[in-house]
Order: C-alpha cells, then structure tokens, then sequence
C-alpha cells in the first residue's frame, strides 16, 4: 500500500511539477520521506541547456540538501548518528547549527540548500501533507546556482509554496487557520 499511496501521490503532483518547470524554468522533483534522507519518485527536467540532472531513486540527504532538511524538520526523522559529511565546504556538518536550520525551516514552511550537497547546485523545497497533517512528500525546486541564485531562489518561493499546498489539499490535508 505504501508503493500504491506514493503512484497516487506522483499521480496527483506530476502536473504542479510541471507547472512548476514553465513557471520557474528550474528542474521540479517529488520526493517521499524516509528515515534519515529523502528519496526522490519523480521529477520533470527543465528543458533549459545547462540544467540539474535529477533520478528517480536518488537519496537527498538530510542534512545536506532542501528536501532533506524537509524531512527533518517536518517529519519524525533524524540526521544519522555520528559525524554528518561534509560534501562540499557549505554543507551544515555542526549538529547544533543544523538543529538551528531545521528550526528556521520549520517557521518559515521551506527549506533552501545553496551549494550544500554539490557546491553548483542549488535548490529549494516544501512539505506536502496528507489528511492527517503527516509529512506525505516533498516537493523541490533544483537548478544550477549560475540560473537558480538567491534571488532567483526567493522569486520561486511562492509558486513552490502554491504548489505543495494544491498537492497537499488533493490528499485531503485542510491548512489551519
């Protein structure tokens, strides 16, 4: 049922993915929570000439990308035990510098990762939530820090936002109030 619940959910997001590609010309990803990193299930590829590759399989790691930070701040995952890696000189690797993040993440409904996991990449991404307000998925906005800088980053905030929010609302969550 679990394989069955994330086909409807890939079903039910795959056109906000796409939206989301027109409107920000980024790569879009969909990501399902798992017990230290989140891993992604689909995604729509920006048809832009320099662009990030994206794999339906591929973990996003909790402590070093958007979608990862997603699930540690939204969901009842936690980084892995021991030392965090270092992937690039940005990725957080203090665990009370990352606790402080997963905070700000939590307040502000997104995560970004600005070169964390590969220091040409930078992305942002949201929750999406199921009817009873769990953590259902994860979508993500990707892209080459050359095209996807802060700014560019700030500007797809919102549409990412509306766009895990429609998602959310089609699995039956209800925002409060």
């Amino acid at each position: 049922s679990l394989v069955l619940g994330r086909l409807d959910l890939r079903d039910l997001a795959r056109p906000h993915l796409q939206e989301l590609v027109r409107s920000t010309g980024m790569t879009a990803t969909l990501s399902a929570p798992g017990e230290h990193d989140a891993v992604t299930v689909d995604f729509v590829q920006s048809d832009a000439t320099v662009q990030s590759v994206a794999r339906v399989g591929r973990p996003s790691i909790g402590h070093a990308t958007a979608a990862g930070k997603v699930l540690l701040a939204f969901a009842d995952a936690n980084p892995p035990a021991g030392a965090l890696k270092a992937y690039t000189r940005r990725t957080i690797t203090d665990r009370g510098r990352l606790e402080a993040e997963l905070a700000r993440v939590a307040r502000q409904g997104y995560a970004e990762a600005a070169g964390e996991r590969e220091l040409d990449l930078n992305a942002i991404a949201a929750p999406v939530y199921d009817a009873d307000g769990e953590l259902a998925g994860i979508v993500g906005l990707q892209g080459p820090a050359s095209r996807f800088g802060r700014d560019a980053m700030r500007a797809a905030v919102e549409p990412l936002l509306a766009a895990t929010a429609a998602v959310s609302a089609g699995l039956g969550w209800k925002a409060p109030r």
